[in-house]
């Protein structure tokens, strides 16, 4: 179990009633609290939650409208996203107890000075590396408007300004990373039909795709709802359309793509996780016709080429600049 998990079970009397956790893990702890229901905005964990508690979990970037009482928060990784779930739950807790749960390492000990804006947090629990704090929501806040907590940028692009919206928690929020800006140089020259940004973050690179390329289906796939949810604000801000995807990876990609393009994730939580990386790499041929193209960026230091020469094709580097390398590669087979 989760370490995590192990320590709100240590103080399992205090959740015997109406309790929402928020980005709990997938473990067995909403077996453990049977009155608990779970939120997550990560499709993969939803996913997993739900087959093994049916109707017990939300998936998206609200908790739904079931009532609770009390609610514990999963700190997450990004602070910004960690500040804006917190007020969604204290919002609905005016009276109710809030609590906060994460590893020392996660930052759960600076994290805790926020619960000071609802009331007066104490220091429940330290073991197993984590730490439970808790608070009476005596200052409930008014419920956020996600979009208001939104950050904006404009890119000039060769087929004219796109604007891109990044909300809390997102890959690169509020500024254009380096391996996106690297493989929006080189976009042009892929062959017609459905296109997939795989990993798709705030959407920057799924919106130039479908800029450059009018005529094509597009797709932006990711596991979080947050992401989606800025995919379909960077859309909406350039009149543009496609087909959004919460999945858990390339597995909820459709079939007989024209072009795979990412910037492919590697981080969950506070480690550093290359799997949904390497799966694209061995998969991506299951999803591209024949003739299909790969075309990613990554850091320079990751062994991919082999991967890619060995389950999909010969593989080109087609640019390298400042740590990163953009490969292309076409399914041969």
């Amino acid at each position: 179990m989760d370490p995590r998990s192990e320590v709100l079970l240590r103080q399992a009397e205090r959740f015997g009633g109406a309790l929402l956790l928020a980005g709990l893990p997938t473990d067995d702890l909403l077996g453990q609290l049977p009155a608990a229901h779970g939120w997550s905005w990560q499709a993969g964990e939803h996913a997993a939650l739900a087959a093994r508690f049916a109707g017990r979990c939300q998936f998206g970037v609200l908790p739904g409208k079931r009532p609770f009482a009390a609610s514990v928060l999963f700190l997450p990784k990004s602070a910004e996203l960690a500040r804006y779930l917190l007020d969604v739950l204290a919002a609905r807790l005016a009276g109710g107890e809030l609590y906060l749960v994460g590893e020392k390492r996660g930052g759960i000990e600076g994290a805790a000075r926020w619960l000071q804006a609802f009331g007066r947090p104490c220091k429940l629990d330290s073991a197993r590396h984590c730490q439970l704090w808790q608070v009476t929501v005596e200052q409930a806040p008014p419920a956020p408007v996600l979009e208001e907590r939104a950050q904006r940028y404009r890119l000039e692009l060769a087929d004219g300004p796109l604007e891109v919206v990044t909300l809390p928690g997102v890959f690169s929020h509020g500024r254009l990373d380096r391996g996106s800006a690297l493989l929006l140089e080189h976009l042009d020259g892929l062959p017609p039909g459905d296109l997939l940004d795989f990993g798709c973050g705030a959407g920057v690179l799924g919106a130039a795709l479908k800029r450059h390329y009018p005529q094509s289906r597009v797709n932006l796939l990711d596991v979080d709802a947050f992401a989606l949810a800025s995919s379909r604000l960077t859309l909406a801000a350039n009149g543009l359309e496609a087909e959004l995807i919460g999945g858990d990876g390339i597995q909820a990609a459709p079939g007989g793509l024209a072009v795979i393009v990412s910037n492919p994730p590697f981080h969950q939580g506070v480690h550093t996780d290359y799997q949904a990386s390497e799966t694209l790499l061995r998969e991506a041929a299951r999803h591209l016709r024949p003739g299909g193209e790969l075309r990613l960026v990554a850091n320079s230091f990751l062994k991919y080429p082999p991967l890619i020469e060995r389950h999909l094709g010969p593989c080109q580097v087609l640019a390298e600049a400042h740590g990163f390398r953009v490969y292309r590669a076409v399914r041969t087979g």
